[in-house]
């Protein structure tokens, strides 16, 4: 297609009414299709009922070490859970603590501890009235809640093909206020970027001011690959471990859109100091995590292979869903040059960006027709998109036949947004 900035005015006015018309249609149908948040369907969640149905005698209560698993006891989790997530994390299972449902918790109170107590032997972070952490973008917004939470001053660094701006990153860290960082390294949330090997290694090997600088490595997608070519992640702690860093990272990842979104497995990765620092925590927290959930996971998957083999099945669910909302984002906006969009190999979100700088407004259309996307801003710090320009998609939990609608809906809201924009027509 033509690009819209090189229509006369009577084709653009054409090319409006169209899009108008095209939107009318599907307002009036009476649309009500919510991909706000990346949630797994009914049909995903169908995969793991397995999970549901052992019985005692299936199950058992014994754990590879022979501790009984309804009992107190294992701080760190049960064996076969530690070595399982060590096998897909690419640690030692010593290295591992099997956890609870939520990551997203262990993020948190990893944040906390680090404000309250200090890591490393360094000062609280709370006592440094400037403390900063640096914000990939865009992002994940619950990421962003919990730096915000804790008085962690954001600062934006933009996502790249290859992983966050590193050069931009190597000069913020020169300032020791600066504390850390959040990462979603493979698959990140919303571009669907894989960090390049030099990426990773150049966080392994940077020089920070802040000798307690942490970095959460959030492993949430490392298996959701999509498609036959795979994106593959360097090993982080592997190059932490020849630049003398492992203590920086704190690593985390989970089963929640592997088995059951609301009742999986978490687990940290970590080394030496950071890693003695979070039992020492964990162990005035709690005495075990739930370890019948760890031993039900691991009486059904015993491998990475089988949770691969998981993973393909939701990959089998999910791929005609991306792959519905990107035929219609290129049948009907490539060439205008009005917005651009990501295919990404894995992970649950497609990141779109309007370059009229009309996201918001998008948005409202889109509402309003009775699609619910993600809140524009979100991806950003403080829920401010400086550009407002991105929009997350979400394509998990709608059916296919609702993505196809949601997508023509987005794409007459962005085409009416660009028209109005070059129109002069004040929406």
């Amino acid at each position: 297609m033509k690009r819209i900035s090189g229509l006369s005015i009577d084709e653009l006015q054409a090319f409006y009414n169209e899009a108008k018309q095209q939107y009318s249609a599907y307002r009036e149908k009476g649309v009500s299709i919510n991909m706000a948040r990346g949630k797994p369907s009914a049909q995903q969640l169908d995969l793991s009922d397995d999970l549901l149905n052992l019985t005692g005698a299936q199950m058992g209560h014994f754990a590879a070490d022979g501790s009984d698993v309804r009992n107190y006891g294992g701080l760190c989790g049960i064996p076969e859970c530690r070595a399982l997530f060590g096998e897909m994390m690419g640690v030692p299972a010593d290295n591992v603590i099997a956890a609870g449902a939520s990551s997203l918790n262990l993020m948190y109170d990893f944040i906390s501890q680090c404000c309250t107590h200090g890591t490393g032997g360094c000062d609280p972070w709370i006592f440094d009235e400037n403390r900063k952490f640096i914000a990939i973008v865009p992002g994940y917004d619950r990421h962003f809640a919990i730096a915000e939470h804790f008085g962690l001053k954001m600062i934006s660094v933009p996502m790249t093909p290859t992983g966050p701006d590193m050069d931009r990153i190597e000069e913020i860290v020169k300032d020791p206020s600066v504390k850390g960082m959040f990462c979603v390294p493979k698959y990140s949330n919303p571009d669907g970027i894989t960090y390049s090997p030099e990426t990773v290694e150049r966080i392994a090997a940077m020089h920070t001011a802040a000798p307690d600088f942490r970095v959460i490595w959030d492993e949430a997608y490392i298996v959701h690959d999509l498609y036959e070519e795979k994106d593959e992640l360097a090993n982080v702690f592997t190059l932490a471990e020849k630049y003398g860093t492992q203590n920086r990272f704190f690593a985390v990842s989970s089963t929640s859109k592997i088995t059951f979104a609301g009742a999986g497995v978490s687990a940290i990765a970590a080394f030496g100091d950071t890693l003695k620092e979070i039992k020492e925590r964990l162990s005035l927290q709690i005495i075990s995590y739930d370890k019948i959930n760890q031993l039900r996971h691991c009486r059904l998957y015993h491998s990475v292979a089988d949770i691969q083999a998981q993973m393909e099945k939701h990959a089998a669910i999910l791929r005609p869903k991306f792959d519905a909302v990107l035929d219609i984002l290129h049948a009907e906006l490539d060439g205008l040059e009005i917005a651009s969009f990501n295919s990404p190999r894995g992970g649950y979100f497609i990141s779109l960006n309007v370059n009229t700088g009309s996201a918001k407004y998008v948005g409202k259309l889109c509402l309003e027709c009775g699609l619910t996307l993600t809140g524009v801003g979100a991806t950003y710090p403080y829920g401010v998109d400086p550009n407002d320009a991105n929009i997350r998609i979400a394509p998990s939990c709608p059916s296919v036949e609702e993505l196809k609608t949601a997508a023509h809906i987005l794409c007459a809201a962005v085409k009416i947004a660009a028209c109005e924009a070059l129109l002069g027509i004040k929406s």
